[in-house]
């Protein structure tokens, strides 16, 4: 069983997986500090030097804190866009690379079917008159 375990563990897949939840741990750090730090100061500047963070509503004994939503909105919706376009450039990446993968594949055609090739591309030109 241990033997199963370590070899499932140091699949390439899974290691794959683990880097990227550390890396994605870190990165919406960074995303919230970005949120909290700039983003949300600048926002309250500009709607009149408030504090969204601060916002809350009071009824009775329940507070709603609205203002930490609205930050937590943001901090979301800059992650997506993040990873929008991060996948977006990645997909750019793959798709040059599939052509390169594609031109590399392509075998070069015998000298009969290139003969032929050119045979028939004379015979359409000369059909057309020039």
């Amino acid at each position: 069983m241990w033997k199963e375990f370590k070899s499932f563990a140091l699949k390439g897949n899974v290691l794959d997986l683990a880097v990227a939840v550390i890396i994605g741990a870190a990165f919406g750090k960074i995303v919230s500090s970005l949120v909290e730090d700039i983003i949300m100061p600048i926002i309250g500047l500009i709607i009149g030097g408030i504090n969204l963070s601060d916002l809350t509503f009071t009824y009775g004994n329940a507070i709603l804190k609205y203002g930490v939503f609205l930050q937590t909105v943001v901090d979301f919706f800059i992650i997506a866009f993040s990873i929008f376009m991060a996948i977006k450039l990645a997909s750019k990446f793959k798709k040059k690379e599939a052509v390169k993968a594609e031109v590399a594949e392509t075998p070069e055609p015998a000298p009969e079917v290139a003969l032929l090739t050119e045979i028939r591309d004379l015979l359409k030109r000369q059909e057309r008159g020039v």
